[in-house]
């Protein structure tokens, strides 16, 4: 796979290109914004689509048991997590997945943690459901991020009846530990606290290794739902194919009648013959495009220390997303949205989008061709360097 291609997404209906303007108010700001990479899926994935176009019936649809197969021997492969296909509950995305988890396993008022600064779905997704909103902020150390588990313990005291995981940290690119994750175990076995994880991003590992967290001992001590998609990990986002892995029957239970109630779970034929390739055979394009997003990732690294220095970042173990810290630059939030939009010209997602503790900060997507970086970099570098 030639990473470094250039692939024409203007007009072809992309929220990352073609939405620009209207978000950002400009038709000239670089898009690294929406966590979509720009790289082709890997030719497994192609030619499967392509035999599904060719068979040209495009009814009803039920997902394969090949495709669980496939799943839970990826889990196996790649994390030495044992995963029955039975626990595998398929969802039209990860945000739809925890909307219906939410549904399915808490009542209007009921208390859900998130842990802020993280993925911005998750405030509307507990707001949307008349659920109460509390927040655990992680606590910045030595350029990462921690979990306040003191905090942590006194929403749980105070009646928390769920708490949203982001794992891998998104947008940090921070991959929890198992010791951290087993701290959390106990404490939501205690005040009995059911877990929804989201592991979307957990095949997307720079450096270390992934930990699901309903693969710790003692997990099956508490409720987890683990949502995971292959859309993260092969671009494949558009095909709308996630799916919840169960540790508890009960909860499935729950969880697939609170789906039937709204009719959700049809699948596509696309979406299948997609998924099974890219688990059965697209595990040497994903190795490639880690280490070509790591590349990228090493690249700003090298031009922030060297020539924007005020520009800080946490190093990311995973994700093809980099979370900048530009709090030096002493700007207020709305002056650091207009700097990058009218100075650097540039589309990232703005900082204070993922709670309070995010303002000061923006995310950057690496999911990109080399040129397309150098030239967000060299947009960043000539406003830095008039500020400056």
């Amino acid at each position: 796979m030639n990473f470094d291609e250039i692939i024409e997404r203007n007009q072809t209906n992309s929220m990352k290109w073609d939405a620009v303007k209207t978000i950002y108010k400009s038709d000239d700001v670089w898009p690294m914004w929406v966590a979509d990479m720009d790289f082709k899926a890997p030719q497994p994935v192609l030619d499967a689509l392509h035999r599904v176009t060719e068979h040209g019936v495009f009814g009803y649809h039920l997902p394969p048991e090949s495709l669980r197969e496939a799943i839970s021997e990826w889990m196996l492969k790649r994390f030495d997590w044992q995963v029955e296909t039975k626990q595998i509950t398929f969802t039209p995305g990860v945000v739809p997945a925890i909307h219906h988890l939410i549904q399915a396993l808490t009542n209007e008022g009921d208390k859900i943690i998130i842990q802020p600064p993280v993925y911005y779905p998750f405030f509307s997704l507990v707001n949307v459901n008349k659920r109460e909103l509390l927040e655990n902020f992680l606590l910045e150390d030595s350029g990462s991020y921690q979990m306040d588990m003191d905090d942590l313990e006194t929403h749980m005291k105070n009646g928390a009846k769920m708490l949203i995981l982001c794992n891998p940290h998104n947008p940090s690119g921070r991959m929890w530990k198992q010791d951290e994750l087993v701290e959390l175990l106990e404490l939501c076995k205690k005040y009995n606290v059911t877990l929804v994880s989201d592991e979307i991003h957990s095949d997307v590992i720079l450096h270390g290794k992934h930990v699901p967290l309903a693969s710790i001992a003692g997990a099956e001590d508490v409720q987890v739902a683990t949502c995971m998609a292959p859309s993260k990990t092969f671009n494949l986002a558009a095909l709308q194919l996630s799916y919840v892995i169960s540790n508890d029957d009960e909860l499935q239970r729950k969880l697939e009648l609170q789906m039937k109630q709204t009719f959700s779970g049809i699948g596509s034929p696309f979406a299948s013959a997609a998924a099974e390739a890219a688990y059965r055979e697209g595990e040497p394009w994903l190795e490639d495009m880690l280490a070509y997003v790591q590349s990228n990732v090493d690249y700003v690294k090298q031009r922030l220390d060297e020539q924007m220095p005020k520009i800080r970042y946490m190093d990311p173990e995973s994700t093809y997303l980099l979370w900048l810290d530009f709090r030096a630059l002493n700007f207020e939030e709305k002056d650091l949205e207009q700097w990058l939009r009218q100075d650097a010209r540039l589309a990232l997602n703005d900082g204070h989008t993922f709670g309070k503790p995010g303002s000061g900060f923006a995310r950057m997507n690496l999911g990109c061709p080399r040129s397309h970086v150098k030239e967000g970099l060299d947009r960043l570098q000539k406003a830095y360097e008039q500020l400056v």
